[in-house]
């Protein structure tokens, strides 16, 4: 699989839990922060106070093998509708990190979003992303080895599906033992 073919993958977990509770926990754009292995930090920007579409935040990340970075993110979709929610964003390199500043999603390196629906006895959580076609830390790997892209896609997968399962278990821990676990699970 090619990076430019916007790759991506999805995880998902149950949480006897309503889907209100979830939704109050997923919408905290902090709490990834906590429960994530490379976001470190989240921050409203422009005055936003709150998920609303067109709303951005800033993430900051860190991983060992890399110098810190900042990305700039844009909320794309909010849907709180018959139990069923949504919400995504779109991410940009704002700072120009991996190549020129990108401050609009057409360039977006990567896209995120979690689904949440109601399942009998509690709620079905996904979580997934999408990488490419904007420039990012694989980009950089996949300039210097590009016989490897595939290999380098297909890692970068996998470290995305660690982050995400450490947070759906991260939210599912938390929505089931604040008290609003589903009776029987």
């Amino acid at each position: 699989m090619r990076y430019a073919d916007g790759p991506g993958t999805r995880c998902e977990v149950f949480v006897a839990a309503p889907v209100a509770r979830v939704w109050q926990l997923v919408t905290d754009i902090g709490l990834p922060a906590r429960l994530s292995p490379e976001l470190r930090r989240v921050a409203w920007l422009d005055g936003a106070d709150g998920p609303a579409v067109g709303a951005h935040f800033e993430g900051h990340n860190s991983r060992a093998d890399m110098p810190d970075w900042r990305t700039v993110s844009e909320i794309t979709e909010i849907t709180e509708a018959a139990g069923r929610c949504v919400l995504a964003w779109g991410v940009m390199d704002a700072d120009g990190r991996y190549g020129e500043p990108v401050r609009d999603l057409a360039g977006s390196p990567a896209r995120w979003r979690f689904e949440l629906a109601p399942e009998e006895g509690g709620t079905r959580l996904r979580q997934s992303v999408v990488i490419g076609p904007g420039r990012s830390g694989a980009s950089l790997v996949i300039d210097a080895k590009p016989e490897l892209e595939e290999k380098i896609v297909d890692f970068r997968l996998n470290e995305l599906r660690t982050g995400m399962t450490a947070t759906l278990e991260g939210i599912k821990s938390l929505a089931e033992r604040a008290g609003w676990a589903v009776p029987g699970h």
